[in-house]
């Protein structure tokens, strides 16, 4: 699922670079990319890779 968020995530990055559009000064085509590579980092990583049932 993660995988799927990052991207997105790089996906509106590339738009927003393409167009040149700006957000606002907190969201800018580079907090986009981070975000991207966090979600990518903890999909690899295994961070919400499904759900198990502890016994």
């Amino acid at each position: 699922m993660l995988a799927f968020v990052a991207a997105l995530l790089f996906l509106l990055a590339l738009i927003f670079q393409i167009a040149g559009v700006a957000v606002g000064t907190v969201v800018t085509v580079t907090t986009l990319g981070l975000a991207g590579l966090l979600c990518a980092a903890l999909h690899l990583a295994g961070v919400g890779g499904g759900w198990s049932l502890r016994k």
